[in-house]
């Protein structure tokens, strides 16, 4: 991300947790704009992910915007935010990655 950025401001139309969800939500059902976008502005419990209260709340996010800002994720900068959830939640934890893979194995 550029340093000049606002990073707690996320894009126009969402906020940084709002396009994690999204592209995950994407990866993980290996779907297209099309479906997402329409996931994201229908499903109840998706919309709670993204900090939608209740069916009350009737944000509705444009095609175009999921696609402009959910498109600038890449592969690898999603990899790093993954690691950072790891080190947060060991952290959380209170335990060492050690300590996890031998339970493990």
């Amino acid at each position: 991300m550029a340093p000049n950025v606002p990073h707690d401001l996320g894009r126009p139309g969402m906020n940084l947790w709002q396009l994690l969800v999204m592209n995950f939500v994407m990866q993980g059902l290996n779907c297209d704009f099309d479906r997402l976008h329409d996931l994201v502005n229908e499903h109840n419990t998706l919309r709670q992910f993204l900090g939608h209260a209740d069916i009350w709340d009737r944000k509705k996010y444009s095609y175009q915007s999921v696609v402009d800002n959910v498109s600038l994720l890449t592969p690898e900068l999603l990899a790093e935010v993954g690691k950072l959830f790891v080190v947060s939640g060991h952290k959380v934890a209170r335990k060492k990655a050690w300590r996890l893979v031998a339970r493990t194995v």
